[in-house]
Order: C-alpha cells, then structure tokens, then sequence
C-alpha cells in the first residue's frame, strides 16, 4: 500500500495521521492548533466599528468592520497547505485523504498547489477532529 497522509481538521485544531497498512492503526504524525480561532467575539472585536461621513449629505453610519475571524481561518488552513506541500516535495506520501467541516475544507482547497490537490484521493465533510483514531479510521477504510 503506498503511503497515505489523513489530514483531520478544523478552524482551530487539525491533526496529521499517516497509515501504511489498512489493518494497521493510524499514527498521528503532528497536530497543529490555533488558539486564537476559540476567541470570543468581544475579544475578537475589541473597537466599535469606525463612522464615516456620507459622500453627500451630513449622516454618518458606521463602517464595516472586516471580518477577522474569516481572515484567521484563512490564515490557519494556509499554515496547514505548507505544511502538507512541505510533504509532498518530500515524497512523504502518495496519497491525502482531508477531513473537514464543509466551510474549513473549502478554505483548505484555496490554499494547496495543483500538484497536492491531485493527490487528494477524497474529502470528507465532518468535524472528526476530537475522534479516536479507531473511529477515523472506520471512516476511511
């Protein structure tokens, strides 16, 4: 069986497994974490959102704020595609199978190179990333 990476994720953990057999368990090779995606909103948005003027007329409305929390995934699912190109350009694996909330996986997709992204062999939309390796592994095999 050539050698198969199973990247389990979410907005603010993710764990690498690597499985060199089917009967064999899984081995996790590394996790990632990013704490500051389990911030609260206030402490997210620490300022009310700036005004500014109407471009005719005296009314002030407030500004949009930018939506940081889409930026800090953003941000955490390109760490994770290094990570994973790192990999590749190592022969580490042959295979990638990712496992993800539908709105992470998205974000994932965004960030890998075309080369990584035809070594993905198949996607799974859950959020398996607090899961025991014997019950990811009853999802893939």
């Amino acid at each position: 069986m050539e050698k198969l990476w199973i990247l389990v994720a979410e907005s603010t953990r993710a764990r690498l497994f690597e499985a060199n057999s089917l009967l064999k368990p899984l081995s996790e090779i590394h996790e990632f974490q990013f704490p500051e995606g389990r911030l609260h909103g206030g402490d997210v948005y620490a300022d009310r959102p700036g005004r500014q003027f109407d471009r005719m007329g005296e009314g002030r409305h407030a500004m949009e704020s930018p939506d940081i929390r889409e930026q800090q995934h953003r941000q955490f699912s390109h760490e994770i595609a290094e990570h994973l190109e790192k990999g590749r350009l190592k022969n580490a694996f042959a295979r990638l199978i990712l496992i993800a909330p539908p709105d992470f996986l998205g974000s994932l997709r965004e960030h890998l190179s075309e080369p990584l992204k035809k070594q993905v062999e198949r996607t799974i939309h859950k959020n398996l990333v607090n899961a025991a390796p014997e019950k990811i592994h009853s999802y893939i095999f």
